[in-house]
């Protein structure tokens, strides 16, 4: 039978990353590919007694509740969020379904056919699939290790008069980077000057390696009502919760809980309430400094295995946080054809060309640190090592 799809179906993408990890999942794979936290640093027992308490407490967690998320919920993030300089309402915050319906209620609400959205070139791949969907044009602001190019992105404003900039300039997916002081304060002034708005996603903060301070967020420097700040607790705290929230001007707050209603009504209520004990009752810093040291421990041995690797052309960033490394192999190596025989070889990654806006480096993967153990680390990236220098050789 011939369906009769919506025109926006043709805007529709698979997700690279879901559809190597149904490959790689199915046999003797070491997989570095997805964005995957350790399953062994999941809270079990603290998240036992929190969904206990939630049930034991009344019936609430059972009902309907808030489109905006329980108010509990809300008033114990907003005392989370000033510990990163970030003061609002709880009537500023609207919980979503995991920080990606955040991004999707955003562009629901915000964005026209043709409209167009600023990023960083490579950027996140699932928020590229968001604003696909909703047919906007996104347009690639010219970067470098320490964020967006000031000349570049005001000339893009100038000519091109985004509706939005979207950025994730802290341990940024998938380039692994922080953003500079001055590069948010730029990015900033920008936004006042030309009255846009910017959507700051920060899903990876939280894991933080150096004790030197990081730059301080967008949100906690926005005195003019222009960014919009998005986090998660899927990446420290269990990605199955689906919890997420966004924080910025209520105008816009208010108008994405109204789409959320059309959407789901509410974000699960009983992961709500359980949250709430669970921030109540357990060390959560203390949590995710376990977190920050395991994956800082993960990356040094993934580190220090790619150092062993004489190929030139063939460089890498080396994450202060988050999820990642970064690589740049030789420029006439494509990684989407090298995945073919790493898996073969028994180990995956993501070749980074999906993450580009536009003129993918094929040259580029990412590698994930935090969802295998050391010792699997160790066997992965010997037999990714060994894969390399076998295209070495070839080429020789």
């Amino acid at each position: 039978m011939k369906y009769g799809f919506s025109h926006r179906v043709r805007y529709l993408r698979s997700s690279a990353v879901r559809d190597i990890l149904k490959v790689v999942n199915k046999g003797d794979v070491i997989s570095f590919a997805g964005g995957l936290p350790d399953e062994g640093l999941f809270p079990v027992e603290a998240m036992q007694q929190a969904f206990t308490k939630a049930l034991t407490s009344g019936n609430k967690a059972l009902q309907y509740g808030e489109t905006e998320g329980l108010l509990a919920l809300r008033e114990r993030l907003v005392e989370r969020m000033k510990c990163k300089g970030i003061s609002r309402r709880p009537e500023d915050i609207l919980v979503t379904s995991g920080s990606q319906q955040a991004i999707d209620l955003f562009a629901r609400i915000m964005f026209n056919p043709g409209d167009i959205v600023l990023t960083e070139n490579p950027t996140y791949l699932a928020a590229l699939q968001v604003f696909s969907s909703y047919e906007t044009n996104v347009v690639a602001v010219d970067s470098d290790h320490d964020g967006m190019l000031e000349t570049d992105l005001e000339e893009k404003i100038k000519t091109l008069k985004p509706k939005c900039i979207y950025v994730v300039p802290t341990y940024s997916n998938p380039g692994g980077k922080v953003w500079s002081l001055d590069r948010r304060k730029k990015l900033l002034s920008l936004a006042k000057k030309y009255h846009v708005v910017i959507l700051e996603d920060d899903p990876y903060g939280d894991i933080q390696f150096e004790k030197k301070e990081t730059p301080p967020s967008l949100a906690s420097m926005d005195q003019n009502k222009y960014v919009l700040y998005t986090s998660t607790i899927s990446k420290t705290v269990a990605p199955a919760l689906r919890i997420g929230w966004i924080v910025g001007p209520h105008q816009i707050i208010r108008l994405m809980a109204q789409a959320k209603q059309a959407t789901d009504l509410h974000t699960n209520s009983i992961s709500q309430h359980a949250l709430v004990h669970l921030i109540d009752d357990f060390d959560i810093d203390g949590h995710i400094q376990r977190i920050r040291d395991t994956y800082y421990e993960r990356m040094l041995i993934m580190k220090n295995l790619l150092d062993q690797v004489e190929l030139e052309g063939m460089s890498y960033t080396e994450p202060k946080g988050g999820m990642f490394m970064w690589v740049n192999m030789p420029k006439h190596i494509n990684t989407t054809k090298l995945l073919e025989t790493a898996v073969s070889k028994g180990v995956a990654f993501v070749p980074g060309a999906p993450f580009y806006v536009s003129n993918p480096e094929e040259n580029t993967m990412r590698l994930n640190f935090t969802n295998a153990n050391p010792e699997s680390i160790k066997i992965g990236m010997e037999r990714l090592v060994s894969v390399i220098e076998e295209t070495k050789l070839q080429l020789t």
